[in-house]
């Protein structure tokens, strides 16, 4: 069964103060970092990229580098992410043509890989908002996929993204996610640590209640 995991999304975060907000995260029990790269094409929005990263990467050693790749031709990026640091690449299925060379590129740059789809991606991503803007309400009828997906892939790493915090979460867990993506329900917490184990344990309980 895999780990619980919580990706806290930067895209919430004070971006003046990106590399304290990643080690504040880091302390406060989160695994991953979400990195949202979008291109202002396959969404409108533009955030950050492979120099952003980079920077982060340095200051904040060993961090886990979640990049959602909300871009066009994702396999221009392979490389730069890569070189930046980056942990995990998930991609949009319908950005690419040819998703297979596409993960073994990642694969052959040492991150792992994911995507909304297919078995030979190391994760699966259920968007639970429309991609390009954080801070959206979460979508209720985005949570069946997640099981279906877990009931194909036991073992696989599956990822909710977008409008997920402490009211949410459940579904989510029970469903069969075990990486949560969370921004807005972390990062402008009062108390954000307390929010990461909020999170977790509703991860640990689901897979708890599934084993038994």
């Amino acid at each position: 069964m895999p780990r619980p995991i919580i990706s806290p999304s930067v895209l919430a975060s004070d971006f003046g103060q990106l590399t304290i907000e990643c080690k504040r995260m880091i302390k406060g029990g989160a695994e991953w970092l979400h990195m949202d790269v979008m291109d202002g094409h396959f969404v409108p929005n533009i955030t950050l990229g492979p120099p952003v990263l980079s920077c982060v990467a340095r200051s904040v050693p060993g961090i886990f580098m979640d990049c959602h790749m909300m871009v066009e031709h994702p396999e221009k990026w392979v490389d730069d992410i890569a070189a930046a640091g980056g942990s995990l690449y998930c991609f949009h299925i319908e950005a690419t043509s040819d998703p297979l060379s596409l993960i073994k590129a990642i694969h052959d740059k040492n991150m792992k890989a994911g995507d909304e789809i297919g078995a030979a991606a190391d994760m699966l991503l259920v968007m639970t908002v429309y991609p390009g803007r954080g801070g959206q309400k979460f979508l209720d009828r985005c949570v069946p996929k997640v099981a279906e997906l877990r009931a194909r892939f036991p073992n696989k790493d599956i990822e909710v993204d977008g409008g997920v915090g402490p009211k949410t979460v459940h579904s989510c867990a029970e469903a069969g996610s075990n990486v949560i993506v969370a921004g807005t329900a972390i990062f402008h917490a009062d108390d954000p640590e307390e929010v990461i184990m909020t999170l977790k344990n509703a991860v640990v309980t689901a897979q708890a209640n599934r084993s038994s």
